[in-house]
């Protein structure tokens, strides 16, 4: 799987190590740090493109995130692409969680699902709930959704 920077440099080792350094560098410079993982997705005619991204939040300092795209010709229900941000968004938690632990940093994981009824991705909300939920996870669905809304929201569109 190939990560980048937001700069779009690649990624070279693992994002594992990759994130285990920033974790060193950032503590070692006094920042307090939270990850935030969220995944959004644009369909573009025949293909639906995907956005992961990993945000490491400095407290009251900014942040960065990493990158992770890939495209889909599966054609599916909004309420099914909404699971499938969901289902990138804790494969990419879980891969990182034991990492996280070590170093006492928090995690949640964002949905870019609607929490008002009115909008289309609100049907997804109780299954991408209680998936995040039930995988041991903190769960953000918009507005507070920032990493998937916004974050990886940008790197689709």
């Amino acid at each position: 799987m190939t990560w980048k920077k937001f700069s779009g440099e690649i990624i070279q080792s693992s994002i594992l190590e990759e994130i285990e350094r920033a974790i060193i560098r950032e503590t070692e410079n006094g920042y307090k740090l939270k990850v935030c993982i969220g995944t959004d997705s644009q369909v573009k005619g025949l293909v639906t493109d995907f956005a992961t991204v990993i945000v490491l939040l400095r407290e009251h300092h900014g942040g960065f995130m990493y990158i992770h795209q890939e495209k889909n010709t599966q054609q599916v229900s909004i309420k099914e692409r909404m699971l499938m941000e969901v289902q990138k968004s804790i494969e990419t938690a879980y891969s990182i969680c034991d990492l996280l632990d070590i170093y006492d940093v928090a995690l949640e994981v964002h949905a870019d699902i609607n929490t008002n009824p009115s909008f289309k991705s609100n049907k997804a909300l109780n299954d991408a709930m209680g998936y995040i939920l039930s995988m041991g996870f903190i769960f953000k669905a918009k507005p507070e959704a920032f990493a998937s809304s916004t974050c990886a929201d940008k790197m689709v569109h």
